[in-house]
């Protein structure tokens, strides 16, 4: 057995979009729609699905607005120069609400970054890349 995906209610698909694979640099795996039911699904990520979990991002067609709840945490995404990937983030408007440094109580460095809908992404520093 291996994990597959995990899907997300996005607002915007084009700005999600533009998140996951312009500035988190993931790629668009595949896309439909589905007219009668009115949706689209996305599948992106970092590997062919046959080998990688990826994110599904399911946008329902209209105006729709979700409630997060408290039970979602986040996503976690290693990246190998965590400073200067949050940079970028910053330099093209995402909003990193958790500047890198280390965790508490250890010495992994992390930072947070919110999607266009909210979402909370972990971004972890490759620890056998040294900076």
């Amino acid at each position: 057995m291996r994990m597959l995906h995990t899907m997300l209610r996005v607002e915007n698909l084009e700005a999600s979009l533009h998140f996951y694979t312009s500035l988190m640099g993931m790629r668009l795996l595949r896309q439909s729609e589905n007219k009668e039911y009115e949706y689209t699904l996305a599948f992106v990520g970092y590997g062919d699905e046959t080998e990688s979990t990826v994110l599904e991002l399911t946008y329902n067609w209209g105006d729709n607005t979700y409630d997060k709840g408290n039970a979602y945490g986040h996503i976690a995404i290693e990246v190998d120069d965590i400073y200067q990937f949050c940079e970028n983030l910053e330099t093209n408007g995402a909003d990193v609400y958790r500047k890198p440094g280390p965790v508490k109580g250890g010495s992994t460095v992390i930072a947070f970054v919110r999607d266009p809908d909210g979402y909370a992404i972990e971004l972890i520093q490759n620890k056998s890349i040294s900076l």
